[in-house]
């Protein structure tokens, strides 16, 4: 197992704050496997090593797994200078948790959160690939010379986007209805994919996680991962999964 950051377990743990975490460490009220640990960056494996705080023991975190289909207007981040409503504040959580990668404020969907802190990095990485399924309204007619652009990849900023799945759900003159997978995580990039071949988005939802979907959940809503799921996430980290 990877090793933690010693502040982000005692947090994680419901000890207090990151930063009073800290603050807890250089005063030197935390002992990990019976010697204090009195400065910083320090890490442990909380899965294994035994962590004291003022001379009580932190409870081994047990993990947790939702998947929420959030609203627009939601944002996916745990401290909000603005005030918005947050992803976290939508799901009744003793613990502490945070969202795996992130849906921009104006895109609705699915999103996981959790506070397995070594999943969530994994997921969040590109070696895994973990595909993404989104349906964004387009104004108008989407043509065949734009669909194959976004099939083999557009050149962003970070550089040329993967192969994508691409099909037309529905098409006019006025708008149309386009779904997209990716396996890719870049910032906004299914807008920023669509406004390359000169289709602004007027809305966008992410349907699919992988082979997780949103069946049965209504917007706002939120479950958590069965067994399989997880189990699922967990093979596709391991490598021996597929992103299908």
């Amino acid at each position: 197992m990877a090793k933690q950051r010693l502040q982000k377990v005692l947090a994680a743990a419901g000890v207090a704050s990151r930063r009073r975490c800290e603050q807890l460490i250089l005063e030197g009220a935390v002992e990990v496997n019976h010697k204090v640990v009195d400065s910083l960056p320090a890490f442990v494996e909380p899965e294994r090593d035994r962590i004291v705080v003022d001379g009580r023991r932190i409870r081994r975190e047990f993990k947790v797994y939702f998947l929420l289909n959030k609203p627009k207007g939601v944002v996916c981040t745990n401290f909000d200078p603005e005030g918005r409503k947050k992803a976290i504040d939508m799901i009744k959580a003793k613990q502490r948790i945070y969202c795996v990668g992130r849906l921009d404020i104006d895109t609705a969907g699915l999103i996981i959160l959790t506070n397995d802190s070594e999943l969530a990095n994994k997921l969040s990485h590109p070696r895994y690939g973990l595909s993404k399924t989104y349906i964004a309204e387009v104004k108008g007619k989407v043509v065949g010379g734009q669909v194959e652009k976004l099939k083999k990849g557009i050149w962003l900023a970070e550089g040329k986007t993967g192969r994508s799945r691409v099909k037309i759900l529905k098409r006019n003159p006025a708008r149309s209805l386009v779904e997209i997978k990716i396996g890719q995580g870049l910032n906004r990039q299914v807008r920023r994919m669509l406004a390359k071949v000169e289709l602004p988005v007027k809305s966008l939802k992410r349907t699919r996680i992988g082979r997780i979907d949103a069946r049965g959940l209504g917007l706002g809503k939120f479950r958590p991962l069965t067994k399989a799921e997880v189990g699922y996430l967990k093979k596709i980290t391991s490598g021996a999964g597929t992103t299908a």
